[in-house]
Formats: C-alpha cells, structure tokens, sequence
C-alpha cells in the first residue's frame, strides 16, 4: 500500500479556509479563573469554537475535506478549483449527526457543487433546516447515525457523488485524514495563544476524530504530565470499547443522548490509530452530567453552549468528583485544563425544535 502524501501545514489549511470567509479567522482561547477557583486548580483554558464559522470547529474538517476532494476529482488545486467552479462537478456526499453535515454542504456550496447530506431520525429538524439552508439535499435515514453512516456510504458506492466522512474502518482514509488536518488548525491556534501551557485536555469524542486531531497537534506541548483525556456519553461510548479492542467496534443500543453531535455508535480507524500513538485515557459521563455542564460553563463566564459543546467539562468535573479518578489523571491544585468548547448555543426557537 502506498503511504498517503502528508497533510499540508494548519497555516496553509487555515489560510486556505479564511480566503472562503473572514469567519474562519483564529477563535478565541478564553480564561475562565471562576472555572478554575470551582475545580480548586491553577487554570482552565476554553477554546471557543462557537465563533467559529457556521457556529462550530467542524467548519474546520468538513469544509477543508470537502473542498480537497473537489480538487482531486478535478485534478486542479484548491485554488484553481475556487476559481473556476467548474460545471458538472460531483455531489458531495455524507452522514452526520448535523454539524458536519453543515461543513460539507458549505463546502459544496463554496465550489458550486451539489451536496446530499444522509440524517438519521434523531437529528432535530433545527440542525436540517441548517443543511437544506446551505443548498444541499437532505435524506433522512432510519435508524442511529452509523445507519446514516452506511447510508452515504451505499449512495457514493452507487454513484450518487464523493463520500466526505469524518469516521471509517480504513485507517489509511484520505479523506477523514484530511478532516482531521483541518481540525489541526485549532491545536495550532492554540499553541499560539496560551501563555502558559496546560497539563490537561478534556475533549468531547464522538468518533474519536476531534480528540485525535488534537493529540496530534498538541503532541510534546503540553506541561507535565500532558494527558488528553477524551469524554465520550455513557449512551453511545463507542470509543472505549475500540480501544480496548484494537479495532472499530459497533455498540448496541439506540444511542441518545443529550450530546446529540456524539451520538456514535461506532468509532473511526484513523482516529483510534493515534489515540493509541499518544497514549490518550477516555472517560464516559452520565447524561446529568452533560445536561449541567452548560450551565456550570456560563455560571463560570464561559460561553453559552449545548451538551455537546461542553462535554469536555463535564468529564472534567466528573474527574474532580471522584478522588480515585482525580489521582489516577494527576489532577491537582497545579493543574491547567484546557478544553474545547465545540459549538455555539442553539438559537432559542431551534433549542426547542431539538427538545
């Protein structure tokens, strides 16, 4: 098997991505001291993607992946691509549970291209009408999101266009390694913007894309003792399992949870293949831990989110909770936390569509 050509530097990414729309531009790495002096440690660092574009870091992946898959279909750069939006380019084709979703249909759209994005019947009609807003076709899937998984999967196999997932059992996947790299551009912003170096990561896992893409990126950075520590939901904990198993492997169950954007079943190769390289440790919470972890966030001055959003912090409070897990994960006094806060709030009247 031939080795994949390395992913281009998160500069070129991140350049690349703010051509599209100024919204791309770095978001901010916040300082939450309320946060910090509530866990009883030295502090606690939140990236806030809700400022990102489309109100989420999976614009970074989505698009970025999208957007390259175009090019290579078109045998020109992404540049030329952009430029030519040449007639009769293939659709784009995914699954998501709503944000990634969001990212290729922008990418399509960006290119003058189709898109049709696979929902599995969980996803709120809020997050739908985000999509179809975006251009693209919506086919609703019966079933989890990895029934929407396979879905995709089906209708490219057919001809229906170019699968752009965020998770596969194909460690070796160009294109989820390509979403990957563009979720690299926060760890780079990141490097840039803290003054001092945290000791911890608290990320949300779904797939396990997100948490890898920042193992990756934030590798030999960190302060000791450095551990990522990716949180998925009790409801849908995929990634454990996987890891333990050395392989993806499929849960039981209908998946809900109050983190809607991690309802996964199953999780991604590539993203397992590095978790493991970096020695990453996972914790699952419960969904009362999820439902409070917003409010603990905004008490705290954080920005406003969904359960998805803060799930980081939720398993980081539930780390602070128990003296045991405390220890095990070399938390104290002197530790820094850093975690991601991965979307926006939902706007009031969507909120309600979602519930």
């Amino acid at each position: 098997m031939t080795n994949p050509a390395p992913s281009p530097h998160p500069s070129a990414i991140a350049a690349a991505l703010r051509g599209l729309d100024p919204a791309y531009a770095p978001t901010p790495l916040l300082s939450l001291p309320a946060l910090a002096q509530r866990l009883g440690i030295a502090q606690v660092l939140a990236k806030d993607e809700g400022r990102r574009m489309l109100g989420s870091f999976k614009s970074l992946g989505g698009t970025y992946a999208g957007l390259t898959a175009l090019a290579r279909a078109a045998k020109t750069s992404l540049p030329g691509l952009l430029a030519a939006r040449p007639a009769g380019q293939p659709a784009l084709v995914c699954a998501s549970d709503g944000n990634h979703g969001l990212a290729v249909a922008a990418a399509a759209r960006f290119a003058g291209a189709p898109a049709r994005v696979f929902l599995h019947a969980g996803v709120p009609p809020a997050r739908a009408r985000r999509i179809a807003d975006e251009g693209a076709e919506i086919v609703r899937v019966a079933g989890t999101y990895d029934d929407a998984v396979e879905a995709a999967a089906g209708a490219a196999r057919a001809g229906a266009g170019l699968l752009v997932a965020d998770t596969t059992d194909d460690p070796e996947d160009e294109i989820v390694r390509d979403v990957m790299a563009g979720y690299g551009v926060m760890a780079a912003e990141i490097r840039d913007q803290a003054r001092v170096r945290p000791t911890h990561l608290f990320v949300q896992a779904g797939v396990g894309g997100l948490a890898a893409a920042m193992a990756e990126g934030l590798a030999g950075w960190f302060a000791s003792p450095g551990l990522v520590v990716a949180v998925e939901p009790e409801q849908a904990a995929c990634l454990a399992p996987a890891l333990a198993a050395g392989r993806p492997v499929r849960v039981p169950g209908d998946l809900h949870t109050e983190a809607e954007m991690l309802s996964c079943g199953e999780a991604s190769a590539p993203a397992l293949a590095v978790l493991r390289r970096h020695g990453a440790r996972v914790a699952a919470v419960t969904e009362a831990e999820l439902r409070r972890a917003p409010e603990i966030l905004a008490e705290a001055g954080g920005p406003a989110t969904t359960p998805s959003g803060a799930a980081g912090l939720a398993g980081a409070l539930a780390a602070f909770a128990d003296p045991d897990r405390a220890a095990e994960l070399r938390l104290d006094r002197d530790s820094r936390l850093l975690i991601l806060v991965t979307e926006g709030a939902l706007p009031e009247e969507d909120a309600e569509d979602a519930r």
